[in-house]
C-alpha cells in the first residue's frame, strides 16, 4: 500500500468510526423520494470473477451460444438466479 492509500485508509477509518450525529450534513441537501425514483441498487457491483473448468452438456451449451454473444455471462446469470431463489426459501 503506497503513502497516499494508507493516509486514505486511516482518513475512512477514522470517519467510519465516528457517530453520525457528529458528522456535518450542512453542506449536503436533503433528499426526496423523486430523487431515488430511477435508483438501481448494485448497479456498479461488479463482482470477483474465477475462472473453472466445468462439463456442459452439449445440447446446453449450443442452446446458451445460439442466443449469441455473452453466452458465459448468460450461464452465471441463471447459476445466480438458481442460487438467489433457493437461498430465499431456505
Amino acid at each position: 500500500m503506497n503513502k497516499d492509500s494508507e493516509t486514505l485508509s486511516k482518513e475512512l477509518a477514522a470517519l467510519a468510526a465516528k457517530p453520525e450525529s457528529e458528522i456535518d450534513f450542512s453542506d449536503l441537501p436533503p433528499t426526496t423520494e423523486q430523487d431515488w425514483h430511477d435508483a438501481v441498487r448494485g448497479q456498479f457491483y461488479r463482482p470477483l470473477k474465477q475462472q473453472l473448468t466445468v462439463r456442459i452438456d452439449v445440447d446446453v451449451l449450443e442452446w446458451l451460444k445460439s442466443e449469441g454473444k455473452g453466452y458465459q455471462g448468460r450461464l452465471n446469470a441463471i447459476l445466480r438466479t438458481a442460487m438467489l431463489a433457493k437461498v430465499r426459501h431456505r
